[in-house]
């Protein structure tokens, strides 16, 4: 039994699953204008799920430990690949979002997706300036100051949101986390299992050279 010990535990150790790598990369800004675009770059050394939730609007911290404060804008994130094909686009995160302490509405946005290795831009914008695709080349829906049109109770002059009660006047802040994670192999369980059998071998030799 003892000679059978170092594959066992070598072959335990080849089954155990891949690991997960989780990179997270935090973005903050603040707008001057309403209409105003806000692009990223995004590189992906290989295929990752990936997750984009932003923090302005409710406030929190993010992946970098920064406290947010609530009151940013109500925030709309587009992502496009490197050939400017729009791939996705949130405004509301809905309950994957935590709610705003004044207007209760649950305006961050929250992305969650599988990318193939590769280069990538996310589009930062105020609602409902949108993205008209199927290609950034396409533009944004809109120009110039809109959302004092949107009949916020307290209206600010420009970063009102839709909910129409206390608190849809915002500010011009932004912030988002990127949190990447990516599979990877377990270099280790090869190696050690060719140094199990190898051990095993070896006992099994000098048993036989004392017979």
């Amino acid at each position: 039994m003892r000679a059978l010990l170092p594959a066992t535990l070598a072959i335990a150790l080849l089954a155990t699953p891949a690991a997960a790598a989780l990179t997270t990369i935090s973005h903050t800004g603040t707008f001057t204008a309403d209409d105003e675009v806000q692009f990223i770059p995004l590189t992906l050394a290989g295929p990752a799920f990936v997750t984009f939730v932003s923090h302005s609007y409710a406030g929190g911290t993010n992946a970098a430990g920064q406290a947010i404060p609530r009151g940013g804008f109500d925030i709309v994130l587009s992502l496009f690949d490197l050939a400017g094909t729009l791939l996705a686009q949130n405004d509301d995160g809905g309950a994957d979002v935590p709610a705003d302490a004044l207007t209760g509405a649950n305006f961050d946005s929250f992305l969650a997706l599988t990318l193939a290795a590769g280069s990538y831009t996310i589009a930062v914008t105020q609602f409902d300036n949108e993205a008209l695709g199927p290609t950034l080349a396409d533009g944004f829906l809109r120009t110039g100051t809109f959302t004092t049109a949107f009949g916020c109770t307290d209206a600010q002059p420009m970063f009102n949101d839709v909910s129409g009660v206390a608190g849809c006047g915002r500010t011009g802040a932004w912030a988002f986390d990127v949190l990447s994670e990516s599979t990877i192999p377990e270099p280790t369980s090869a190696l050690l299992l060719g140094a199990g059998l190898l051990t095993l071998a070896s006992r099994r030799r000098r048993h036989r050279t004392r017979r």
